[in-house]
């Protein structure tokens, strides 16, 4: 993959959604989904973009889901090794919406 690629882990739908929404009016990226961890109601948003972008996306999520929730972990890879096609395993899987 090229860019980057953002997360964001987070308690609650609610604070998911609230960040996904921040995310892509702050910046042009595009959301890869979002995942249910297993158990504890964590939810993870990913997003892709250049690095830029990502960046600015990761810190509005971050700024939105803290006024709803404690936000666990954010993260921005700037050109992740994980190979160059959205649908990579790592990614996207059967938890994956």
């Amino acid at each position: 993959m090229e860019g980057a690629l953002g997360l964001i882990e987070v308690k609650g739908f609610a604070a998911a959604t609230a960040a996904c929404d921040a995310a892509l009016k702050a910046a042009g990226v595009r959301v890869l989904g979002y995942e249910e961890t297993k158990g504890g109601g964590l939810v993870v948003v990913k997003w892709s973009g250049d690095v830029a972008s990502v960046q600015a996306a990761v810190e509005a999520a971050v700024d939105a889901a803290s006024a709803v929730t404690h936000v666990f972990a954010a993260r921005v890879i700037a050109r992740p090794a994980i190979g160059s096609d959205a649908n990579e395993p790592a990614l996207m899987n059967a938890q994956v919406v």
